[in-house]
């Protein structure tokens, strides 16, 4: 299972920069250009403690469209940035991690929800908002769209191969 050293190491190799800040429950994570030290991408969520253990909540992803121009593919800075919160909810004891694929649009919710899929989530719900069961999801995630769920341990075994240094 890669470290937390093992992601870093390896996302220097491809010309990126990973910090993680924290404040209490709460983190951020950012990836930069090692070249023009501009940001590439972020995450940000939240360790959620619930019944039935700890939960690593990814509230947003978000890339800039300048890495669609880049050698390194989206998918490539995206699993970087995801990385290092699935090793931080890891260390803070969390199994499962969860997020909401929004629904802006059809075109771009398919990419996400083949993105999150290919990485490791599963389907638990479509919020869409046409029944009293999707208010609490609305509530929580601030919009409809897929909620997905994966085991974190997993996500990391799964892509281990990728952060070697």
């Amino acid at each position: 299972m890669p470290t937390m050293s093992d992601i870093i190491g390896s996302s220097r190799a491809q010309n990126l920069d990973l910090q993680l800040q924290l404040l209490g429950p709460l983190f951020r994570n950012t990836a930069k250009s090692r070249e023009t030290k501009r940001e590439l991408g972020r995450a940000e969520g939240l360790i959620r403690v619930w019944l039935g253990g700890r939960i690593l909540h990814l509230d947003s992803i978000r890339l800039r469209r300048e890495t669609l121009g880049m050698e390194k593919s989206i998918f490539g800075i995206g699993l970087f940035i995801g990385a290092i919160a699935f090793r931080y909810g890891y260390d803070c004891r969390c199994r499962t991690a969860e997020l909401l694929a929004i629904n802006d649009s059809d075109f771009y919710h398919s990419k996400l929800v083949r993105f999150y899929k290919r990485i490791g989530f599963k389907t638990v719900h479509e919020v869409t908002g046409s029944t009293i069961g999707d208010i609490p999801h609305m509530l929580m995630w601030g919009g409809v769209g897929t909620r997905m769920d994966a085991n974190v341990e997993e996500l990391l075994i799964k892509w281990c191969t990728r952060f070697k240094s």
